[in-house]
């Protein structure tokens, strides 16, 4: 049993079967997953497209969804139980299923640690309890659970691999049908429902006020697959913004572009593993938001910058994250050539802090190893 609960689970999700496979071919994957996992060979039992929520009342809301998920993972760990569980990411949810594979006497390897570095420490008591192995992408993160007798890998990152763009700015360009002549920036609203709802509205006015600025301005938008067109074209149009929307080579695009708008997630190492500036966004419901900022422990919510260290790239966040603030930053990276340089020298350096590669085979291995009879 497997499961991911959002965009970026869904892709790591989907290698790390298609690897374990290659070496295994007769295993059977179930669970819970998107396009990129059912791609893989996965029986998905739930869409992960329904599943991935951020934030205490944006939970709530959907709450009967994701109840109805868990106790159909719940019936099936109790009445035929699977030889492992790999939980990815997404931990609200998937501790809680944990403890159930844990009564029920079913191995659980994590993949993806949830950040308790950053905020809510105390979980990792319980995942010592509930984890038989944690598997780790970020180096720092391996050193922070051997200290607490949590059994864990560091096997790479798995965006190592899967970022390699061997187009140059002009080519990437002319291969989405792009004028490499003109400015062209990325519009990046994320990859849940509830972040589109939110987000995009300020995204979309910042492109407006853009396109003011800079008459012959291109925009461009990479939709998740958890999302569909209808989702965010209705906004486009009413806007009279001209974009190119894709679900095709992520990171060619990412070449393409001279600056990006990107809410914060994972696509932001991506963009980073690339070497485009951006400007990183987020919003949560003022509730969510007043909590959070109690219970986190770091000062940068955007994994480049995290990776990095320091701020390589600026945040924009809740009464922030306004057209005129995003405008300002865009334009700057646009317009000021220098300010441009040293943030793409500064992203060049996140790679190497990442480590190997090699993710999604290591985690294979592990996977495997993990389903040997003791």
């Amino acid at each position: 049993m497997i499961v991911a609960g959002e965009a970026s689970g869904d892709i790591y999700g989907a290698d790390l079967v298609r690897e374990t496979l290659l070496h295994a071919p007769d295993l059977h994957f179930f669970g819970i997953g998107g396009a990129r996992m059912r791609e893989a060979g996965i029986e998905t039992l739930v869409d992960s497209a329904d599943m991935a929520v951020v934030g205490l009342v944006e939970v709530i809301k959907h709450f009967d969804v994701i109840a109805s998920a868990f106790l159909k993972l719940k019936r099936i760990l109790h009445a035929d139980p699977p030889d492992l569980l790999i939980l990815i990411d997404y931990p609200g949810f998937n501790l809680r299923l944990a403890k159930v594979a844990r009564k029920a006497g079913v191995k659980v390897l994590y993949y993806i640690s949830p950040q308790i570095w950053a905020w809510r420490q105390g979980r990792v008591k319980k995942i010592a309890r509930l984890v038989d192995h944690m598997a780790v992408i970020l180096p720092f993160e391996a050193d922070f659970y051997k200290t607490t007798g949590v059994p864990v890998t560091f096997v790479g990152h798995p965006m190592l691999d899967m970022v390699k763009v061997d187009l140059y700015r002009t080519a990437a360009a002319v291969s989405f049908g792009l004028d490499p002549q003109r400015k062209i920036v990325g519009l990046f609203p994320g990859s849940r429902r509830n972040e589109i709802e939110r987000l995009l509205p300020v995204i979309v006015s910042s492109a407006a006020k853009l396109q003011e600025q800079f008459p012959g301005i291109q925009f461009v938008l990479p939709l998740a697959s958890t999302l569909q067109p209808d989702d965010i074209t209705p906004q486009l149009e009413a806007a009279g913004l001209k974009v190119t929307v894709t679900r095709e080579r992520i990171h060619d695009l990412i070449r393409a572009c001279d600056a990006i708008i990107s809410v914060s997630g994972t696509v932001t190492l991506e963009i980073a593993l690339v070497g485009t500036p951006m400007a990183i966004i987020y919003k949560l419901s003022p509730l969510t938001y007043q909590l959070a900022k109690r219970l986190i422990k770091i000062d940068k919510i955007g994994l480049c910058n995290i990776v990095a260290g320091e701020t390589v790239v600026r945040e924009l966040i809740q009464d922030e994250a306004n057209p005129d603030t995003i405008v300002t930053e865009i334009t700057r990276i646009l317009t000021d050539s220098a300010y441009d340089a040293d943030i793409r020298r500064r992203l060049s350096e996140v790679r190497t802090r990442l480590g190997c590669g090699g993710a999604s085979r290591n985690m294979a291995r592990l996977t495997l190893t993990m389903m040997e009879p003791q």
